[in-house]
Formats: structure tokens, sequence, C-alpha cells
């Protein structure tokens, strides 16, 4: 009996004969369609989804209604829905139940355009509540479909989905979704659908940025502050504080119980991630600062009728001060000696290290005594430098030490998410070692597997099995982010048992045992033999999808190997540990991939040329033949980690056959996995390291060089970083085949901007040593045209006609020592100057939103960190044996006049000129100019003054109307890699070293870096001083006595002189080796 070409319900449906028939067959329809996957496929296969977008997309609009906040007595959720709305909703109910079916049928829809009517009836003005309720049901099962797919978005197809996702109006349906105040269960659910569907879907920064924007942060903010409200934790003067500024109205309801915490706590974490403005605007909300408001002095705390009086603590005035009161109900934890170190010098003091005068009152929720309460204090309640800490921190430790289950795990991502933004303070650390990382690493417990699953967590009673799966995943990777770069938080999980947990969750990560079997549905229709074939099932125009479970053992593989790697970089007991408990072959295991599971997405958007895969196919049935690209990256990531141990390099990771598994990743056809790939590379390429020679026999040096010639700089900057350290004691040989593969004028181009390199460029090709300065050079940047000038900065006046940046102080006016731009004095203890009070919240939001990495900042930042890289690229090419031929070979290649200039340039400040920039940066900016002490970022990412000038500076066309100039100083790493590059140079032949002091210009440029704050240039300024005083022979004592009085006309002898009282030890005994030296040479005969 043959099928029928068009059943009758999809005819009806085509061709409604009336409203009424097509609401019936849409009803019969789904009815159908509900668990029967295969008559899923085949209703696709018949095009149902054309007739069912259409069903959707008319008959919106039953006439404009206001929205349910505006009658908070409306009954619309209760009413019978007219026959259209009922349509829409039982359409809306069949595309959800075709996207239960896996990727494979959510492509049809998404190519039926069925998003868009989904998302315009998000519209709760016009939508009735029970159709927004089931569209959000539905874009949450799409969702979930496609993260089958294994990488959300899936395929280029969405991107356009997703935009539309988070635009502005649909974004603004979000927000008033998330801010209804209604108590009808139906309102419930759909802010907890909507916080998860943001949860799912938002994963680009420029989505997260138009969320934020659109106020659903600020949405999800006033959730969180009316669980504050249900919960009991609103501050004793909040209401009086509310009633005085008239925000009484606004003070948040408590939250119904049907919202469940967890999710708005998940969305919380997404928005937030990877921004301090976005994490600042978190605390900054409207709701959050009324149930929170800021302290002051005036306002006695009212103790009764709050919930930090149940414990009888010491509610001393006093004690008050110390804590804000929510820090009441947590333990006292131990302030350790440590915190009170003195601060490096230059360093800003540490906060409440400074005293107070007499008389004057205790700084707000702050201790300057550590000891005030017996050695003991909460665990971290201080002033910050942008104000102080807010309660928000102390809430979220007390719901992850309250709850279980995901609140746990989520609470505990959004306070490290803070912790990250450097928004709590620094004796925070120690509460959040001994209370929080604890609790996540009991997350970890394992017990008897589930079938198709990981053992489930134990010791959550009552949790949900979907939960306790995600918690698996999850809490690693929580708990990696954490301790990040803390070596207290990474001793605290190591004390709670983390290496040992986390070695036998990522063994049963590859149990076979445990590996699902999956067995196809029967199907009648035969698989059709060509991809083209039109009789193609929907699956195979999807592509490939994988089951949940495979999916989760992926996700677990990656979150455990991320929080091994966040163990290890730092102490070599931990590496050691990790090694015994014997998870080594399983890190080499997940470096192996099949280049098949790699999203199509990755590789279309990839700015790489992709090789051609391997025609020879992995074993299926082999654990890693299927480990997509992030398991590679976090396996890199582990191995970079514990190659830092000589020890290990040389036993465990050799004996576990690492090396040709990670070279084989670095042709893998995804960028991120060769730029994991590459960075683990940086420490097998070492002189000490066994696999060195193996890899090099396989080409490593070639393919290095090709990374460092990429488009893209995360991968150009690792592979420099690699190539540095293969030079390094290498032969003479290799260093030169590394230079002539990498290439000449790409090694210059990697070791200047675009400025400079022109500069250079032009000195090579014509003889003219014009510098920048005479013209400039153009370079767009992000959209942004910017021109480079390097000033030679002569006079006051000059100087005074550039506003500096935030990381440059400005000379006092009179001053003619141009050293006097770094503010530091090594006889004089820092006073930090007065601090203004707190700015307006949108002032501070405009500033960190100004502050916030762009595309042209994060460029910038890559460019300086490849140019700091091939410096010292340089600098390891002229050291180890056969320094003097290598310096030799160095000239020839590059010009000896050509390579100082090329340094000198890097030691001038530079003027940058932005078009078209906003300039209304107010005065007072630029008065806080403090040098960055640990000679960080030095100008590549901090907010900047700048003036609009039509007049030039120096010998340069100055900014026309519209332009900003800005000053930057040099970083401190950049000075250090140009001291020891000249450093070896002084260290070769003595010809070298008058070579170097014949360099006079460069010379001065040394001069007031004497004054720098950092202790690396203080010192390797010194090393340059010894090598040019030292005498090899009896023939390089005259010349030596020559460059002796050449210094000291120069000023270095005076400069070193002040650096005797360097508080600095190295620093101190290096200066003493270098005034011998000069005044030994000096006085002989």
């Amino acid at each position: 009996m043959s099928r029928p070409e068009t059943p009758p319900l999809l005819a009806e449906l085509q061709e409604p004969s009336s409203p009424e028939a097509q609401l019936a067959a849409l009803k019969a329809l789904k009815n159908e369609l509900i668990g029967h996957e295969q008559r899923k496929e085949m209703w696709l296969g018949y095009g149902v989804s054309t007739p069912i977008v259409r069903i959707l997309a008319s008959s919106r609009s039953e006439g404009k209604r206001r929205s349910t906040d505006s009658h908070p007595h409306h009954a619309a959720d209760s009413r019978a829905l007219t026959v259209e709305a009922e349509a829409r909703l039982q359409a809306t109910i069949i595309i959800g139940s075709l996207a239960r079916g896996g990727p494979s049928l959510v492509t049809p829809l998404l190519e039926a355009s069925a998003v868009p009517p989904l998302l315009d009836a998000l519209n709760t003005a016009e939508t009735p509540p029970t159709l927004v309720l089931e569209t959000l049901r539905t874009l949450n099962t799409m969702a979930d479909a496609l993260a089958l797919k294994g990488h959300f978005p899936p395929s280029n197809d969405d991107g356009e989905n997703l935009d539309r996702l988070f635009g502005d109006s649909t974004a603004f349906f979000l927000s008033r979704i998330l801010l209804q105040s209604s108590a009808s269960p139906i309102v419930q659910q759909q802010i907890n659908l909507t916080a998860s569907l943001v949860a799912k879907t938002c994963k680009q920064e420029r989505h997260l940025v138009a969320l934020a924007d659109a106020g659903v942060l600020d949405a999800l903010s006033t959730l969180l502050a009316r669980f504050i409200v249900s919960m009991g934790f609103v501050l004793p003067n909040a209401e009086t504080v509310a009633q005085r500024d008239g925000t009484i109205e606004s003070f948040p309801k408590p939250a119904p119980k049907m919202i469940k915490l967890h999710l708005i706590l998940e969305a919380v974490s997404v928005l937030i991630q990877n921004s301090k403005a976005r994490s600042m605007q978190l605390l900054l909300s409207p709701a959050i600062r009324i149930v929170f408001p800021a302290p002051s002095a005036d306002n006695a705390l009212e103790e009764s009728r709050n919930p930090w009086t149940a414990n009888g603590r010491d509610a001393s005035p006093a004690r008050r001060w110390h804590l804000n009161p929510i820090d009441h109900l947590l333990p006292q934890v131990p302030i350790p000696p440590s915190s009170k170190t003195a601060p490096a010098p230059g360093s800003f003091p540490a906060p409440g290290s400074v005293p107070r005068p007499s008389g004057a009152p205790p700084t707000t929720w702050s201790t300057n005594d550590p000891q005030a309460d017996g050695n003991f204090a909460a665990c971290g309640a201080q002033e910050l430098g942008d104000g102080p800490e807010t309660p928000l921190v102390a809430w979220l430790i007390h719901v992850t030490r309250a709850h279980s289950g995901l609140t746990r795990l989520m609470a505990a991502s959004v306070l490290t998410l803070l912790h990250r933004a450097g928004l709590t303070s620094k004796r925070r650390e120690v509460g959040l070692a001994l209370l929080v990382v604890p609790l996540i690493v009991r997350m970890f417990d394992e017990d008897v597997p589930a079938s198709g699953r990981l053992p489930l967590p134990t010791g959550y009673p009552g949790v949900d099995a979907d939960d306790a799966i995600m918690i698996q995943e999850k809490a690693p990777a929580v708990f990696a982010m954490l301790v990040k770069d803390s070596e207290v938080l990474q001793k605290a999980g190591v004390a709670a048992q983390a290496i040992k947990k986390l070695s036998q969750t990522l063994k049963k990560a590859y149990d076979p045992n445990l590996e699902p079997v999956q067995t196809p549905l029967w199907n009648p229709s035969p698989a059709p033999t060509q991809p083209g074939d039109a009789t193609a099932t929907a699956a195979e125009h999807a592509g490939a999808s994988y089951s949940p479970a495979r999916l989760h053992k992926w996700r677990v593989r990656e979150g455990t190997l991320k929080a091994l790697a966040a163990l290890a970089p730092f102490s070599d007991e931990f590496r050691r540990m990790i090694i015994d408990n014997g998870v080594t072959p399983f890190i080499v295991e997940s470096l192996k991939t099949n280049t098949n599971v790699v999203s199509s997405t990755r590789q279309a958007s990839s700015t790489e040329q992709a090789p051609p895969a391997s025609s020879s196919p992995q074993p299926d049935n082999t654990p890693a033949a299927d480990n997509p690209y992030y398991v590679p990256i976090a396996a890199c990531s582990a191995i970079r980690a514990l190659s830092r141990s000589v020890g290990i390099l040389r036993t465990s990771l050799i004996d576990a056959g690492v090396a040709m598994p990670l070279f084989a990743l670095l042709k893998h056809p995804d960028l991120d996995v060769k730029i994991a790939a590459t960075s683990a590379v940086c420490n097998l390429v070492l002189e000490f390291s066994p696999m060195r020679d193996a890899i090099m026999e396989a080409g490593v040096l070639k393919i290095l060089c090709e990374h460092a010639h990429s488009t893209n700089g995360r991968l150009r900057l690792e592979a420099v970083w690699a190539l540095k350290h293969l030079v390094f004691s290498a032969e003479n040989e290799v260093k030169m085949a590394c230079v002539e593969e990498l290439g000449l004028g790409w090694l210059i181009r990697l070791i200047c901007d675009d400025a400079e390199y022109a500069t250079h460029r032009l000195h090579n090709d014509a003889g003219d040593a014009v510098m920048a300065d005479s013209g400039g050079s153009f370079v767009e940047r992000g959209g942004v045209l910017i021109s480079y000038y390097y000033p030679k900065i002569t006079s006051d006046a000059e100087r005074d006609d550039v506003r500096m940046g935030d990381n440059v102080v400005m000379p006092a006016s009179g001053t003619s020592d141009y050293g006097s731009r770094f503010n530091w004095d090594p006889q004089t203890p820092h006073v930090p100057v007065d601090v203004p009070g707190p700015e307006p919240t949108g002032d501070r939001l405009t500033a960190l939103r100004r502050a916030e990495p762009d595309g042209s900042t994060k460029a910038h930042v890559e460019d300086m960190a490849i140019q700091e890289q091939a410096l010292d690229f340089i600098r390891n090419l002229t050291c180890g044996t056969g320094t003097i031929e290598m310096i030799d070979y160095v000239f020839s290649r590059i010009g000896q006049e050509r390579l100082f200039g090329i340094l000198a340039s890097k030691l001038r400040p530079k003027v940058v000129v932005v078009n078209g920039e906003d300039n209304d940066d107010d005065d007072n900016n630029n008065n806080n100019n403090n040098y960055d002490g640990d000679g960080g970022d030095g100008g590549g990412s901090s907010s900047r003054s700048g003036i609009n000038n039509s007049g030039g500076a120096g010998a340069g066309t100055g900014p026309s109307s519209g332009e900003t100039r800005r000053m930057t100083e040099p970083q401190a790493e950049i000075i250090v890699a140009v001291c020891f590059i000249l450093v070896h140079i002084a260290a070769g032949h003595p010809r070298h070293r008058q070579m170097l002091i014949a360099q006079t210009e460069l010379l001065k440029l040394l001069v007031p870096l004497f004054q720098h704050p950092n202790k690396n240039v203080r010192r390797a300024l010194a090393w340059v001083i010894i090598n040019l005083t030292w005498v090899d022979d009896q023939a390089d004592h005259f010349h030596c006595k020559g460059r002796a009085r050449e210094l000291k006309k120069l000023g270095f002898q005076a400069k070193l002189q002040a650096l005797e009282h360097d508080p600095e030890l190295d620093v101190r005994e290096r200066t003493k080796t270098a005034l011998f030296q000069i005044k030994h040479a000096l006085s002989e005969t």
C-alpha cells in the first residue's frame, strides 16, 4: 500500500478550510508527533515546517494589551485563548516536540525561519502568558538540541538567529519578562526559563554586551535583590536610606518560591564573565544598592530584626566597623602573617596599611589592625581601592555554605568571577581558601556509576540527576577559575584532596565500561547512497550530533584537565602529586583528537588556512578517537604546567610519550588547538628537555616559524615564545637556521610596531635615518585610525605640550631631568595622595566600560607581548657558547646602526594620536598618574586623557581637531629585554663594548631609567654597567678607562650612587659591583 503524496493533516495545515479545522489539525499532528522520533523525521520530510512557521507568524496581534505588571490583578493567564492564539500555541508545542529530536530535526526548523516568530512572541504586552511560557520552553529545547553538536552555536547558519535573539527588541522582551513581579506560577516559570535561555545561548562577547546594555543584567540583579530580601539579609539601615533617597517605592519585593536561585545566579555568571565593567554593573545596579546601601559612619547598626544578631556574637561598635553585618554570619578565619608584609617599592600601599590621623574615625567596614580581635578577623571585609567591598560578596559566601547542589555551585561561580575581576578584598582570599574551596572540592566526590553516565556526586540528598550531571561538568571548571594564579587557594585545594579526586574523575571519564552503547532506531527507508540525494534524511542534512552521555564525558575531561592545570603552575610538589596519582597516560590520551570532531563554525571562522584532514581515519572504538577540540586544549594547558618541572619533564612526560601527540596538534586544523599546542611546546624545546631532539627532527622549527607568520596575534605570540626557548643555549647553526627560516624582515617587524617598522625599513632601504616624529605613521586598529609619534623631548615646554596618560607622571615645572617621569625614589617612602570620593555610579560605569579591552586594545596588548618575546629572541641569540660569533652575525644581518636604532626606539615614550575618539575626560583624571610599580601594562590598556590641538609638537605635524594625543611610557618588560640585549653585547669581544659605548643617544635614554619603580629594570641597568666596565685582558684597560669616563660624563655613576640604598638586595649588590668597577677603572693610570 503506497503512502499518499500529501497527508490530509498537511493539506489542512497548508490550506485550512476554517480556523477551527486548522486548530483541530494542529492538535492531531501534535498527538501524532509526541514520543515518536521516526514520525517527526517523516513529517519534516513532508515539509510540515513551512505551514507551522506560517501559522506562528500570522495572527500574532489580538489587539494591543497592556503588560501584566501594569495591572497587578490582571488575569490574562487564566482566561480562554482565542482560536488564533490557541493555533499559535499548538504550533509552538509542535516545534518544541520536533526540537526534542536533536540537531538533525532542529536544522530544518531553523532553515524554515522558525526563530523570528518565536522571538516576536516573547512580547508580554501583546502575547498571552501561556504562549510566552510555551515559547520559552521551545527556545530552551532548541538550544539544548543544538548543544548536542558539541559546541554552541554549532554552525554559521545560526549566527543570524543568535544576533536576533540578542538584538535590541528581543533583549528588551527578555528584560521585561525578568522584571515581572506577579506571583502567578506562569510568570515565575517564564522567569526561570528566560534565565536558563540566557545562560545556555549567550556565549559571544558582543551578545554579552548587548544584553547588559539592554537591561537584562540589571533585571537579573533585581531578582538577586529579591532573593536577598526574602532570605532576610537586607542591611539594617537599608529602608532608612531608601526613604531618605526617595527610592522606597523601588524597594525589591521578596522573591516567589517557584523562582530558582541557581538559574538566576547562572545567568548572572554568564553575563559578567571576563568583564570588570559588567561585574561592577552588577554591584552598582539600583536594586543591589538599595538592599546593600553604601555604608556611612553616621548610621548606627540596628541589630534587631536581623539574622546576624541570632548567634550571640560580639556586637560592639569597634567590632562592627571591621565587618559588614553579613560577615557576622560567617566563621572567623585567621589573618596570615604574610598579610602584613611591606608592599613592593613604587606599588600602591595595601588597603588599610596607611595609619589614620589621630582622632580620625575608622574606615567604614575595614580594619587597620589585623590583630584587633586576637589575631582573628572576618574573612576579608576591607576597603578596596575603588571603595569598600560590597556585602554581596559575603552574602554569596553564605549562600555557598548554606545551600547545596547547583545553588552552591552557581553562587561560587559568581563569587569567583567577582574575585577574578578584583572586586573582592585581598584579605578575602583567606576566607575563600578556608570557607569556599573545600566545599567546591567536595562536589568532586563520586559514588556508584549510573547507566551511561559518570558516577554521580554524593552528599546532596534530593539533588536531581540532571543537576548532579551539571555539577560534575562545571564544578572542576569553577574550581580552576578560582584557584588560578593564587598559591593560597591552590594550597587549600590540595589540602582538601582536590588532586586525588580530580585524578579519579579523569580516569573514570576514560573508563570504557561507562561508554554508552548507541543503537540506532530501525528505519524502513534505506539510507541514501549520495550526500546530495533528494531523499536524504534530515539527520544527514544537519550533520553529526552526539549523545548527551558522550558530551558529558568530554566536558568532564575538559573541566578536570583545567583544574589539574590550575593547581600545577607554581609548586613542584603539587606537580609531583599529580604525576603520582597516575593521570599522565590519560593526559596524553586527551591530546589525541579526531579532526572530524570539530564544528564547521570553528573551521570556517578561523583566520588560518586549515590543512586537509588526514586520510587515515582514527579508530572509533578508542576513547581518544572522539575527543573534540576543547579536550586537547585543556590537556595542553596541563602539559605546559607539568613541564615547568625539570624532573617531570625528563622522566614522567617522556616516559608517557607526550612529544609526538603534542607535535601532531601543531598542525591541527583548529586555530585554538594550534595555539594551545604551541604554548605547550615552549617547555619541550628547552635545552634540558630530552624531547627536544625528537621534535626538532620532526620539523618543529619550520612549523613554529610558520606560526610566527600567522595573522592571529595569539598564535604569533606563542610561536615567538617557543622560538625564544628553542634558540636558548642552542648551537650557533640552529640559531642561524632559525633566523633564516623566520626571515630577517619578519623578525624586525615582530620587534617593532607598524610605525617603527616603516621607519627602520626606510632607514634600511634609502639610508635615511629620519625618525617617525618627523611625520609619523598611521595605522588602522579596530576601525580606529592611529598615528604614532616618537618625540625627542628636550625641554619642559615640549613635555607640558602633551597630556600624559595614567601610567605617566608629569614632571614638575622647571624640572630638567627627564627621569622625573618615573615617580619613584628608593630613599623616600611612598605616601599616597588624597583620593577623591567615589564617583557617581554612571561615571564609574562609563569609565570602566572605556577601560574594557576592545579589539584595538587587545591587539595592542598582543603587539607589546610579541615585541617583548621577539626582543628576548635576539637576547637568547647572543648568549651561550659562541657569543662573539652570534653577535657579529646579528650585526651583519640586521646592521649595527639599525639594531641600535631599533633598541633606542623601544626606550622612547610614544605619542599615540587617535582620530575621532571621544575626548571629554575630566581634567582631574590626569592627577592619578602613578606609574605601575609591577611593570605591568605600562600604557597598553589603561584609560588615558588627551587634548585636541591643531599645533604640532616637536618636528612632527600635530593632531588636528577631533584627534587625541596620548603619551605612553615603554613597558618595564620591554625595557628589561632591551637592557639584556645590551648586556649580552657588552659581554662579547672588547670591540663590541666599544661599539656600544659609542651609542651616546641610546645610553642617554638609559639614564632616567635608574629611577624606574620596577626592580628588574634597575637590576638590568646595573648589569649593563658591569659588563661595559669589564676588562678581558691587559690590552683592554685603556679602553675600559675611556668607557668609564664616558659613563660618568653621561651621569651613570651618580645614578648608581643613588641606588646604593635600594630596598632590593639584588639591586644593591649589582650596584656595588658596578660602582666598584667604574671607580677602579677611573683610578687606574
